[in-house]
C-alpha cells in the first residue's frame, strides 16, 4: 500500500490529478473554509468524489494525509526561500528567511489554512515524530546553511553547534508564530519577524 511518506512532494506536484493530489486539495479546501483540522476522513472522501477504499489505498490515517500536505507546502516554500537567500550575506539571509516565514497571510482563506496547520503541528510532532522531523528537515537544512555561511564570513561566531542552533532557531520561529496575537495581549505589541530575528541573532554574533 502506498503511504504518504513514500511519495515525494515533487511527485504529487508533477501529477496534480493523482488521487493523492485530489485528497490533499480537498483537505486544503476544508481548511480554507473552517481553519480547523477536526474534519473526518469521510468529509475528505466526499469532497474529493472518491471512495474510502481509495483513500486508504494511499493514506492510513488523516494524520498521514495532513503530513503529506505539510510536506508539500514546506518543500515548496523552502525551495523558494533558498532562492531568495542564497546570494545574500548570512545575517541578511537570516533576516529575510525569518521575515518570509512570519509574513501574515494575504487572504482570509490562506490565514485559515495557516492557522489550522500551525496548531496541528504539535499533534503531528507527538503522533508521528520521525515523519514530522523529516518534513521539517528542508527548513532545518536551509537555516544550517545560512549559519555555516555566517561562520565562514565571520559575521556569526565560530564554534556554534550548527545543527542544534538551526533546530532552536527553527523552533523559535515556528513557535513564535503561534504567539503573534498573544504578544499583543501581553504587552500591546504583536510579535513580528523583526522581533524574532533580533531575539535569534543575539546568540549568533561574535
Amino acid at each position: 500500500m502506498a503511504k504518504a511518506n513514500e511519495r515525494s512532494p515533487e511527485a504529487v506536484r508533477a501529477d496534480p490529478d493523482s488521487r493523492e493530489g485530489r485528497f490533499m486539495r480537498s483537505a486544503l479546501s476544508i481548511l480554507a473554509e473552517t481553519g480547523r483540522t477536526d474534519f473526518t476522513v469521510l468529509e475528505v472522501v466526499e469532497r474529493s468524489k472518491t471512495s474510502l477504499r481509495s483513500f486508504y489505498q494511499h493514506f492510513s490515517t488523516k494524520d498521514e494525509l495532513l503530513l503529506a500536505l505539510i510536506d508539500t507546502i514546506m518543500a515548496e516554500s523552502t525551495k523558494h526561500w533558498r532562492t531568495e537567500t542564497d546570494a545574500l550575506p548570512a545575517a541578511e539571509a537570516m533576516r529575510v528567511l525569518i521575515d518570509r516565514i512570519c509574513t501574515p497571510a494575504e487572504s482570509t482563506k490562506q490565514d485559515s489554512i495557516n492557522r489550522g496547520l500551525t496548531y496541528y503541528n504539535d499533534h503531528l510532532a507527538e503522533s508521528l515524530p520521525r515523519e514530522y522531523a523529516r518534513v521539517l528537515s528542508p527548513l532545518h537544512e536551509l537555516i544550517g546553511e545560512i549559519l555555516n555561511r555566517g561562520i565562514d564570513e565571520g559575521s556569526f561566531r565560530p564554534g556554534l553547534e550548527v545543527e542544534t542552533t538551526a533546530a532552536l532557531i527553527m523552533q523559535a520561529v515556528l513557535g513564535a508564530m503561534r504567539l503573534r496575537s498573544l504578544g499583543a495581549e501581553l504587552n500591546g505589541v504583536p510579535i513580528d519577524g523583526e522581533h524574532i530575528y533580533e531575539f535569534c541573532v543575539r546568540g549568533l554574533l561574535p
